[in-house]
């Protein structure tokens, strides 16, 4: 069913889920098991290439442990490609596509994964294996070592021309296949290296076809054909480090479509285009962006009538219904930054299986501002905790992971409840929930002494809205709750990936 939002007024559309988060305290125990006289061994990271099916999750949960620079897999669903390629609940997420996410943020992780498209490449360790690590302080360089700059796949798209594709494929029965280049020809300028590694054409693995069957590929691609491929000096690496020659890592290269940002602020007359959820392409649902007024903000910004909506302020969009893709464009009030494809580059990144935020360069991003929260008045008699400034209440409703975008810490030294993190974007970025406001009552059942567990996860499972009572905590108030090493981290509802 067609749906669509106006966004050249500033109604505001709102869409209720059912939500079952899971609450409690993650405090796995594990043993060491592996043989700490082998040091290498010992740190040696997974990789795990998790691929989604049918539009669905990659199978698993990430949560981060306050004061700790971990991302926690605390879930793999059975069934799912995680599980597949090897994931286990307690894994330390390293690496997402070769980039070091050890020491980021929680919500910067999550974005990496989701922006990653329908691939993955996660460098994962062990729980235990990672506990001794940190014990003996090993570098986070030591622990996840990753390409260098400059050594990845490379993504091609080569144009025939009057030499063909300027190259012949080495070849025995079947795979794997290398590339011998003809110098000055179609494919070296595409930038392919000398002495490649054919991976993949036009998104399809290659590694177990005969030559037959990729010859066949080869001619069905007509006068243009886009190729993964790995030089000699990437190969080594891969095979020196254990990692796969995956497609996420790579650079593209002479690629005939590329994202595009569009920063735009809204005119009197609003922002001048129309958002509707329809069938792309490829027959996945998707936001596209239809009536472009010609003179006003969108028109100016560069949008095209036809264009898929792939992120709103960086934060992709791939999964979302209509109604909350609505609401993350207007929590950025009259400035937005959408980025968007073409037909063309749609089709494109859609074969090649990747996302085209991957391939994103050069671009300035808005970051979305918090909504404002209802603030309630404070009696005179109300002494407020030292650090603490007025309550104000605020109303939340789950997104489509089912989860409210924020996460709790619980000190018992306090005793106190409070905001340890918020997710750009989510339901309570837009609630105007922020890091470090302490929580005084959950759908009005007061938190507060010895806080019960059990009711106050009843009162989570209940159906939505969530109404959160809260008081602000000042800075030198939240530095030293931070500091605080007493306590135990705790969620709401952890990310499904």
């Amino acid at each position: 069913m067609e749906a669509a939002a106006d966004l050249r007024d500033t109604a505001l559309l709102t869409l209720k889920f059912k939500f079952n988060p899971r609450l409690g305290i993650d405090n796995p125990v594990l043993s060491l098991a592996e043989d700490q006289s082998d040091p290498w061994n010992l740190h040696r990271p997974r990789f795990c290439l998790l691929s989604k099916e049918e539009e669905k999750s990659f199978g698993f949960h990430l949560q981060q442990q306050l004061g700790k620079a971990d991302h926690v897999v605390c879930r793999v669903d059975p069934g799912t490609s995680a599980q597949r390629q090897g994931l286990r609940e307690g894994d330390r997420i390293l690496a997402v596509n070769n980039i070091l996410v050890a020491h980021e943020d929680y919500a910067v992780v999550v974005r990496y994964i989701r922006a990653s498209g329908p691939r993955v490449l996660l460098t994962v360790l062990a729980q235990n294996v990672h506990d001794v690590a940190r014990a003996q302080r090993e570098s986070d360089a030591f622990l996840c070592p990753t390409l260098v700059s400059g050594v990845r796949p490379r993504l091609c798209h080569v144009v025939k021309d009057e030499g063909g594709f300027g190259f012949s494929v080495t070849h025995g029965a079947r795979g794997p296949f290398w590339l011998v280049l003809s110098a000055g020809g179609a494919a070296e300028r595409a930038g392919v290296p000398p002495g490649a590694r054919l991976l993949e054409v036009n998104g399809v693995s290659v590694e177990k076809l005969t030559y037959n069957q990729l010859n066949r590929k080869l001619c069905q691609s007509g006068d243009r054909v886009t190729l993964l491929v790995a030089g000699p000096e990437v190969e080594e690496q891969c095979h020196q480090l254990g990692m796969p020659l995956a497609a996420p890592l790579a650079e593209g290269w002479a690629l005939p479509a590329k994202p595009r940002c569009l920063n735009i602020e809204k005119g009197p007359q609003g922002f001048g285009f129309l958002l509707r959820e329809e069938k792309g392409l490829d027959g996945r649902l998707g936001q596209f962006l239809w009536e472009v007024d010609p003179g006003l903000p969108a028109d100016k910004a560069g949008m095209k009538a036809g264009d898929r909506l792939v992120a709103v302020a960086g934060e992709s969009v791939d999964g979302l219904g209509h109604e909350e893709t609505v609401s993350r464009i207007r929590a950025q009030g009259s400035c937005v930054s959408l980025i968007v494809v073409d037909p063309e580059a749609d089709r494109f990144f859609s074969m090649v299986r990747l996302s085209p935020l991957l391939f994103l360069e050069n671009t300035e991003i808005a970051a979305p501002p918090l909504a404002a929260t209802k603030d309630l008045p404070v009696e005179e008699d109300t002494v407020e905790p030292s650090g603490l400034a007025g309550s104000r209440q605020c109303f939340l409703y789950p997104g489509p992971g089912g989860g409210y975008g924020f996460r709790l810490c619980y000190v018992a030294s306090g005793p106190c409840l409070f905001i340890s993190q918020v997710t750009p974007g989510g339901s309570a970025a837009r609630a105007g929930l922020q890091m470090g406001d302490k929580i005084l009552e959950v759908n009005g059942y007061p938190v507060g002494g010895d806080i019960d567990l059990d009711r106050l996860q009843e009162l989570a499972e209940a159906e939505p809205p969530l109404c959160l009572k809260l008081a602000a905590r000042n800075p030198q108030g939240l530095e030293a709750w931070f500091s605080s090493e007493s306590g135990e981290d705790w969620t709401l509802a952890s990310e499904l990936l």
